[in-house]
């Protein structure tokens, strides 16, 4: 049965990956993420489901943690903040590589280096473009709501096992922070529904054992395993997600995600009052990208602004999905700072409409 509840984005992702069935998690914490560990360890979910729930001994230690886990078809995930999740950039690699699920969740903080604990989105890089060695990627979520943060925890797995790919929860510290309202999903059994024909189980009478590695010194192998890997994510286009918010007049769009996005609500709210045509295009997966969503509008549009909490990461993407139709800015804050809506939308008519 569902429930209502007032919680944290990460109290919400903890008790989402608890009624998700989810077999482990293995962390290490580090602000502002700390919650989601804190709260599994008092909820007890060894007595609720049997869950596993283990503080590592290092960002290291936890994804590979995570790899071993994997390998045996089961359920788990790790979650982390910016430093956090670099450490574990080689172990991430080697799980894309072995083509295994898990769930990983970034809670950014500014950077770069150790920076500060307020929220972030220049981690946009590394979670999208591949963060570690090797072509690689992950399949990235993009939550803009403490409800969308439980929703997602569900769906990353989904995803993750639908494609056998580590699938990234990207949110910051605004979004894991804050308190909302939240519909909690129905508890799970912690049974796999999922394809389970390749898990490391051993040898058994109607196969040969499974052998899971990333390892490959054969070149001609290593290239017919990557060409493969390049099909799959070509092929998880077909999961691309994205809202749009009064895009079908709009002279001009911004294109945000995240807390980002949620301030850009306000703003083409306050843009339509003065009788501006403008909308937002919300992506929620940023891989894979709503390339040609945005280059379908971008059509007849006047202007594109990325609005980031960046120095400007996620508008390169855009300005490809555009590829040269019309013009595309950025507007970002850095080191933890939060633009206003007031901010946005006065850069937006001084700067960027002009006469429109």
């Amino acid at each position: 049965m569902k429930e209502l509840a007032l919680m944290k984005g990460n109290e919400a992702i903890a008790e989402a990956a608890i009624r998700a069935g989810v077999d482990g998690y293995f962390g290490y914490p580090i602000t502002p993420q700390s919650e989601v560990m804190e709260y599994l360890m008092l909820q007890k979910p060894e007595e609720r489901t049997g869950m596993v729930v283990l503080q590592a001994e290092s960002e290291v230690a936890s994804i590979n943690m995570i790899y071993g886990a994997a390998g045996t078809g089961k359920k788990v995930m790790t979650s982390s903040s910016s430093p956090g999740i670099s450490l574990m950039q080689e172990g991430i690699s080697y799980i894309a590589g072995a083509e295994l699920p898990c769930l990983i969740v970034n809670v950014v903080r500014g950077g770069p280096g150790l920076g500060t604990i307020q929220p972030s989105q220049a981690d946009y890089f590394q979670s999208v473009k591949g963060g570690g060695h090797g072509d690689y990627r992950l399949i990235v979520l993009a939550p803009a709501s403490v409800q969308e943060m439980a929703d997602f925890v569900d769906l990353g797995f989904e995803l993750a096992f639908k494609y056998r790919n580590p699938a990234l929860i990207l949110t910051d510290g605004l979004i894991g922070q804050m308190m909302e309202k939240v519909e909690l999903p129905t508890q799970k059994e912690r049974v796999s529904e999922y394809d389970q024909s390749w898990v490391t189980t051993g040898k058994t009478k109607d196969r040969e054992r499974n052998i899971i590695t990333s390892l490959n010194l054969d070149p001609d192998l290593q290239y017919e395993h990557n060409l493969k890997l390049q099909e799959k994510y070509k092929s998880m286009e077909e999961d691309v997600m994205f809202e749009n918010i009064e895009c079908d007049d709009a002279d001009f769009l911004l294109v945000a995600y995240g807390s980002s996005a949620r301030i850009c609500q306000k703003v083409v709210e306050l843009a339509r009052a003065r009788g501006k045509k403008v909308g937002l295009l919300r992506p929620q997966t940023l891989f894979p990208f709503p390339t040609k969503e945005i280059a379908r509008r971008a059509r007849r549009l006047k202007g594109i602004l990325s609005v980031e909490l960046s120095a400007g990461q996620m508008v390169e993407d855009v300005k490809l999905a555009v590829n040269g139709k019309v013009p595309v800015y950025h507007y970002g804050m850095l080191g933890g700072k939060i633009h206003s809506p007031d901010d946005v939308l006065k850069v937006l008519e001084e700067k960027y409409m002009g006469g429109y």
